[in-house]
């Protein structure tokens, strides 16, 4: 089991820094389909998007690719947000969280794959810190729930609304999932879910750790990569989770 879990975390990680994603969106289903319950597969999940995103926003960071700014207001946002949904997943059942994760996917697929390509020139979008703070708390809490970064829901926010390229938006992303996922542990930690689950925690921390091997080829790799292509990738990424999570809830 460990060994496996060591190849998903690499895999995760990959994904994580190409896409700017935490992780959890495809590292729920595989968890799923290798056996573990959606509650145990959350908790997991969340551990392993700390160890992604601080690192991976830490490598944007030192290549020049992460402005800050703005996506701090969001990030506080995401802090409370992250607790409350949190709190929210001990108490809805199992199979209400796999379909509210499925129609979350469904919607950030079709935002993206319906975005109009950013023309040079073209400049993007900007809201007010209030705002910015309001959409961080909402997708903070969603994101929680289901053991998802939040990246899912606010990379399709920027490239379909903000006018956002597909890396920068990836890379935003990311940055958002630092702080949703470290209030969601911390949460989860001073609940007691892990113990309350009866989940080992040497299982979250192998794929964590793991996953932070892999973040450092996928930010590279994202670099070789053009904005059009990039969000060719992040089409088919979002087809496989779709995918894998139809394959769990019906069949």
């Amino acid at each position: 089991m460990i060994f496996l879990l060591i190849i998903v975390g690499l895999a995760i990680g990959v994904i994580s820094g190409f896409f700017g994603v935490g992780g959890g969106m495809l590292l729920i289903p595989v968890l799923l389909t290798i056996g573990f319950g959606i509650k145990e597969a959350i908790a997991m999940s969340v551990v392993q998007m700390v160890f992604s995103s601080v690192f991976g926003s830490y490598k944007n960071y030192k290549k020049g690719n992460l402005v800050i700014n703005e996506g701090i207001w969001v990030g506080i946002g995401g802090v409370i947000g992250g607790v409350i949904g949190s709190f929210f997943t001990d108490l809805l059942p199992a199979s209400i969280l796999e379909y509210i994760f499925l129609a979350l996917v469904i919607f950030a697929f079709v935002r993206v794959a319906t975005s109009k390509k950013v023309q040079d020139g073209q400049e993007e979008g900007s809201f007010s810190k209030v705002t910015l703070f309001i959409i961080g708390l909402i997708i903070g809490t969603i994101a929680m729930m289901l053991g998802v970064g939040g990246s899912v829901m606010l990379t399709p926010v920027l490239i379909g609304f903000l006018h956002f390229p597909s890396k920068k938006a990836a890379t935003a992303g990311l940055f958002f999932v630092v702080f949703s996922s470290i209030s969601g542990l911390v949460y989860k930690l001073m609940a007691g879910t892990f113990e309350s689950l009866n989940l080992d925690m040497k299982y979250a921390l192998t794929i964590g750790i793991a996953s932070i091997v892999g973040v450092i080829l996928g930010v590279k790799l994202k670099d070789y990569v053009h904005d059009s292509r990039h969000k060719q990738y992040l089409l088919i990424m979002y087809i496989v989770i779709i995918a894998l999570t139809i394959k769990k809830i019906w069949f």
